[in-house]
């Protein structure tokens, strides 16, 4: 990261072509699969350690491509890493509807275990939207940096980076025109927090239809879970 607006031009690592660490994918895809292991018995669409299992077979050869840094893809990789991605979300979906029909159906007494899957859900609801957006938004982590901006895919989203360059000085300087900047993980896990907690874009703004769609799955999740499983579990509380 440049540490001076000076150096914004030049030390910004599109421009060294290093790639995004791996080791923030990591650690996001881990605490998804480790959420999903701690989920009550009656939520799981499986045998506990058959999905987390899967999810880690697809894990190892995405972390052997590229152990340190996110600079080579192929269309196996890209395809690894979607699938990833896909059964995390896939599975967490199909605990959250469980989880509702639980609620209305089941008549579920223990109110403190409700509470703390409907946290669980709600946790991975985020973690795996954010690295959704970062593996599709302009072709991925890799070919945001590896790739000349005449090449990059239509962008998904537009965030405020993307239209600073006539803002104040400081701020300018670290605008995409300006500094090349594109957006990492951070960016897009920051962009499913927001969407989870006002069930809307905030400050960065969905482009394509799929972005959309995705935007829109993810806050009637949340809005699903916020509403209805942790309001009722509340109540079974009182």
């Amino acid at each position: 990261m440049a540490r001076t607006r000076a150096d914004a031009r030049t030390r910004h690592p599109r421009h060294e072509r290093r790639g995004e660490a791996r080791l923030p994918g990591v650690l996001a895809t881990l605490t998804a699969i480790t959420l999903y292991l701690a989920l009550p018995e009656q939520l799981l669409i499986a045998p506990r350690y058959v999905l987390p299992a899967l999810e880690l077979l697809l894990l190892i050869p995405l972390i052997a491509i590229n152990p340190k840094r996110l600079t080579r893809q192929t269309r196996w990789f890209r395809l690894l890493s979607l699938t990833l991605v896909a059964v995390i979300a896939l599975s967490n979906l199909v605990a959250l509807g469980i989880l509702v029909n639980e609620l209305v159906h089941a008549g579920v007494k223990d109110g403190r275990s409700l509470l703390l899957a409907a946290f669980q859900v709600w946790l991975t609801n985020i973690i795996v939207f954010g690295l959704a957006y970062w593996e599709l938004d302009r072709g991925g982590p890799v070919s945001r940096t590896q790739l000349p901006r005449a090449e990059l895919p239509l962008a998904d989203f537009r965030f405020s980076q993307d239209e600073n360059d006539d803002a104040v000085q400081e701020v300018a300087d670290g605008a995409s025109g300006s500094a090349d900047w594109v957006p990492a993980l951070i960016d897009y896990l920051y962009v499913s927090v927001t969407n989870s907690t006002a069930f809307s874009p905030t400050d960065t703004m969905p482009l394509s239809p799929r972005a959309k769609v995705m935007m829109s799955v993810q806050a009637v999740a949340a809005l699903l879970t916020s509403l209805l499983v942790i309001a009722r579990a509340v109540s079974i509380l009182h």
